[in-house]
């Protein structure tokens, strides 16, 4: 399998034409036509092994990544033809797999990285073929992330590394992790840290679920003792981490947000097209109060796509998506939720009860949604948090005031 023809040069009307041949060759007929009917028809007929097996096929295709360059396992095209293709694929709804390699470890590769990591790294996460986490917070160090414990300590050409990390998205499937650790805890907190790629599958790295409210365990805490981390795979300088970490936190946000390859599936629950589609199926529809609140959330959806756009668009171009980023994800958390609560609410007694039975995947999607819903303000950075970021760099507040910046970590309180 080898990538599509397409090329820097291929204009927007010719990868369109290459990319609907290779959908009408690759992508099953039943997919298709499913794929159009929704997320529960697509459902029916493909499942989650059936999409990992077909995989392969579609990251060969350079499409996973279509912007990256070749050697990374993109197609090396721009931004305008990017999209046009994604305008082919978008109604298929074939999701990016390994979104916290393809957003999280990739943002600070390319940012930071050397061409050795990025060739090593980068094609096996495009390929699903190595799964990442993202080993940042710790029990003492949520939102005040730069407060971190976990400690780095050189020996020779490795870093031997002990700590405890929380809420690691998919760490028991993980193969790899982008971690932070404290290698100079003389100096104040943000200055003190060195960013890592760690080996999940070695002595010293445990990893136990918590279980969710959905019953789920999609997130886990890591205990790490004494593990071992060549030097080969430090991203950036020495005591230089918080830097580095700057561009996978952004990339964090707008993959939350939905912008990114973990979409709207991550948060939780569907859109307000299934909104309406439950008004209608319940009788609701009928109500001009009920159909006032759904169409308030579809604009605010419409609005929060635009703003996926504009960070998708900078990010293609190479820039920065900056603020963008984190005003996503303050309205992404807070729209879904809002979105769920009425679904809940369209339920009625159905969203608080059904069937006994021992099948552990019969709680209603619905409600499963506004359950996983609960976590959208927390995740991938608090909203008070993102909140802060705003304030101080759109609207141009002053950070509120620290009696310890500048001291050194080993001296500053902690929980």
């Amino acid at each position: 399998m080898t990538p599509l023809p397409i090329t820097e040069a291929t204009s927007a009307a010719e990868a369109v034409a290459a990319v609907e041949q290779w959908v009408d060759a690759e992508v099953p007929v039943s997919w298709r036509i499913s794929a159009a009917e929704g997320p529960a028809a697509l459902h029916a007929v493909r499942s989650p092994a059936d999409y990992r097996q077909w995989y392969p096929i579609f990251a060969a295709s350079g499409l996973v990544v279509p912007t990256w360059a070749r050697e990374y396992g993109g197609l090396g095209i721009g931004n305008e033809v990017a999209l046009a293709i994604d305008r082919v694929l978008r109604p298929l709804r074939l999701s990016r797999l390994n979104p916290l390699g393809l957003n999280n470890a990739a943002a600070a590769l390319f940012s930071h990285g050397t061409e050795e990591q990025r060739l090593r790294f980068l094609p096996p996460i495009v390929r699903n073929e190595e799964k990442w986490c993202q080993l940042f917070s710790e029990p003492g160090a949520g939102s005040d992330l730069a407060s971190l414990a976990t400690r780095a300590v050189r020996d020779a050409d490795e870093w031997v590394i002990s700590g405890q990390k929380v809420w690691t998205t998919w760490a028991d499937e993980a193969d790899f992790a982008i971690l932070l650790a404290r290698t100079d805890p003389e100096a104040p907190k943000h200055k003190g840290i060195t960013y890592f790629l760690l080996d999940m599958h070695q002595p010293g790295v445990e990893v136990r679920p918590l279980r969710q409210i959905t019953g789920e365990a999609e997130f886990n805490e890591v205990f790490i003792d004494n593990a071992r981390v060549p030097d080969a795979h430090r991203v950036g300088d020495v005591n230089d981490g918080w830097r580095v970490s700057a561009s996978t936190l952004s990339s964090e946000r707008q993959m939350v947000s939905g912008s990114g390859s973990g979409g709207m599936g991550r948060l939780g629950g569907s859109g307000t097209d299934r909104l309406i589609a439950l008004a209608r199926e319940t009788g609701r529809w009928d109500d001009p109060v009920i159909r006032n609140k759904i169409m308030r959330l579809w604009a605010q959806e419409q609005i929060r796509g635009w703003t996926n756009d504009r960070v998708k668009a900078a990010l293609s171009a190479g820039q920065s998506p900056g603020a963008a980023s984190s005003i996503g994800k303050v309205h992404q958390a807070t729209l879904n939720q809002q979105i769920q609560d009425l679904m809940a609410d369209l339920l009625g007694t159905d969203a608080v009860a059904w069937p006994a039975t021992d099948d552990p995947d019969a709680l209603p999607r619905d409600v499963h949604g506004m359950l996983r819903s609960l976590a959208n303000g927390t995740e991938g950075g608090t909203t008070d948090i993102n909140k802060n970021i705003l304030g101080e760099r759109v609207l141009g507040l002053p950070k509120e005031p620290d009696p310890w910046k500048g001291k050194p970590w080993k001296d500053i309180p902690r929980s």
